[in-house]
């Protein structure tokens, strides 16, 4: 999983950060709930391990906002032991609580029930813009035109779908499509993002191929990020029509 631990006591958070590393997780620690907000919302984590006694934005605020990454799980952790915090809490869309002090051992069995919980619930249909990934039956579509991928060209485009527009990095690309270290020295991400742009603009005809851009973005610096094409025209559509 790629889990966000928001925790405001430096120890605890690196701890935190650490271990659940050593379990194979992909694990990113901020300190207050105003970048944690932030961060959840650019990269959509599959978890967020959130304490409630937070700076600038305590944990409640952050669950407010959690229609920014609407498909990430959270696990609050709270010294608060009246009942009314818990459930308002899980009302404001927290998926567990679990009350300090704790161990890690319960922590980390807990992280994994939310996973399997929410590998049961989940969609096998990825969908952003015109492109459209069912994984159960191992096809895409691009403007309703079926596209044939490679293993790792599907891989890839998976891991850009659960982003929903969100930048990924190529280092959690290698991890989570090439199981690489993330330093490696390899262009592998680059030539593969480029097979896909070539496939993806397959799908549409020949003159809207031209004056497309590619649903695939390079965000410099950063890595790459699928663009939604329907958005995108809309707007220029309304900017045309305002000047007009």
């Amino acid at each position: 999983m790629r889990i966000l631990v928001v925790e405001d006591d430096k120890a605890l958070g690196l701890f935190l950060q650490k271990a659940l590393k050593t379990e194979g997780h992909d694990v990113h620690w901020v300190g207050d709930g105003e970048t944690a907000v932030e961060y959840a919302a650019e990269h959509q984590p599959d978890l967020m391990v959130l304490d409630l006694s937070l700076p600038r934005l305590d944990g409640t605020g952050v669950l407010e906002k959690k229609h920014l990454f609407p498909n990430t799980s959270v696990l609050v952790l709270t010294g608060r032991s009246q009942t009314e915090e818990r459930v308002r809490c899980l009302d404001l869309g927290a998926d567990d609580c679990l009350l300090k002090p704790f161990s890690f051992q319960e922590l980390s069995a807990r992280c994994r029930a939310l996973l399997r919980r929410r590998k049961q619930f989940e969609s096998p249909v990825l969908k952003f813009g015109e492109v459209e990934m069912n994984r159960m039956q191992r096809n895409v579509q691009h403007a309703g035109v079926d596209l044939e991928l490679t293993t790792k060209e599907f891989a890839l485009l998976e891991a850009l779908l659960l982003r929903q527009g969100a930048c990924c990095s190529r280092s959690d690309l290698l991890k989570e499509v090439w199981q690489m270290d993330p330093e490696s020295d390899t262009n592998v991400v680059d030539v593969y993002v480029n097979y896909l742009r070539k496939k993806l603009a397959t799908a549409l005809p020949k003159a809207k191929e031209q004056n497309t851009p590619s649903v695939i973005e390079t965000v410099r610096g950063q890595g790459y990020r699928l663009r939604n094409q329907l958005k995108a025209e809309a707007k220029g559509s309304l900017e045309r029509a305002q000047e007009a």
